[in-house]
C-alpha cells in the first residue's frame, strides 16, 4: 500500500482506505467522492509535491500534500 503523494505523474490507482487521523480530512475527502473502490488517474504534481491534481469520477480534484498523504491506495494497471 501507498498514498496518493508517493504516486508520479500518468500512476493509476484506487482508494484502498484512510490513514487513522484527523476526522475532518477523511470526511471532507469521502464527500469529495474518494470513497474506497474508487480509481483514479494522477494528472499533475506541484514542484514540490503540493498540490497533486487528480482525476475521478469525471472531474478534477487537486489536494494538499497532507491531505494526499492521507489516502491509502493500490496501484492499478491502465
Amino acid at each position: 500500500m501507498t498514498t496518493i503523494s508517493d504516486l508520479k505523474i500518468g500512476d493509476t490507482a484506487k482508494v484502498l482506505s484512510f490513514k487513522s487521523g484527523e476526522i475532518a480530512y477523511r470526511q471532507k475527502l469521502i464527500a469529495l467522492g474518494l470513497t474506497p473502490g474508487t480509481p483514479f488517474v494522477v494528472n499533475r504534481l506541484a514542484p514540490l509535491g503540493d498540490p497533486v491534481e487528480i482525476s475521478l469520477r469525471g472531474f478534477a480534484l487537486s489536494l494538499r500534500k497532507k491531505e494526499a498523504s492521507l489516502v491509502l491506495v493500490e496501484r492499478v494497471s491502465a
